[in-house]
């Protein structure tokens, strides 16, 4: 909670090619679209920064959380991992049963990411609010897996559902 007595939604992103910023965005209009549906400004800040930006007070002060990062090389990206390495022990036993989801971008499968931010959350005893979204987005050459990319209408619509969700749960 912030000093104005609002809930806080922290939203921590890291992307290299557009896709996991895509993510957290839609993710963000559709907590905004919730905030405007429900009249509730007054009740909900969101909050959004960079991995490398973000840190331990910011955890300890949301009221729940959204991370939103790409696989790299079947692992979370180096960025979105230092952020939970740097804030790991800070905020241990700290965030206990606070809401959270998480949104992978992925040029194939992205399960590994997850399972590695899954575990990172599970150890802050953080509780999901919907399952992981992985969007697939097919890059299987340099040049695809380098280019900037672009979410399919079904997957920005998915983060905009999980961001709503999210914050309704948050008001």
């Amino acid at each position: 909670m912030d000093s104005t007595g609002k809930k806080i939604l922290f939203v921590v992103w890291h992307s290299r090619t557009g896709a996991a910023k895509q993510m957290a965005m839609a993710a963000v209009e559709g907590a905004r679209d919730v905030i405007a549906e429900l009249q509730a400004a007054h009740q909900l800040n969101i909050i959004i920064k960079e991995a490398h930006e973000a840190d331990t007070p910011d955890l300890l002060q949301a009221d729940g959380m959204l991370f939103c990062a790409p696989e790299n090389l079947a692992a979370l990206s180096g960025a979105m991992k230092e952020f939970f390495d740097r804030c790991y022990y800070g905020a241990l036993d700290r965030l206990n049963g606070r809401p959270y989801a998480l949104l992978i971008s992925a040029g194939s499968d992205g399960s590994n990411a997850a399972r590695q931010a899954e575990r990172i959350c599970t150890g802050w005893r953080l509780t999901p609010i919907a399952p992981v979204h992985i969007a697939n987005l097919h890059a299987q050459t340099a040049e695809d897996i380098l280019a900037p990319k672009k979410l399919s209408k079904q997957d920005y619509e998915a983060c905009k559902t999980i961001g709503g969700t999210l914050a309704a749960l948050l008001l």
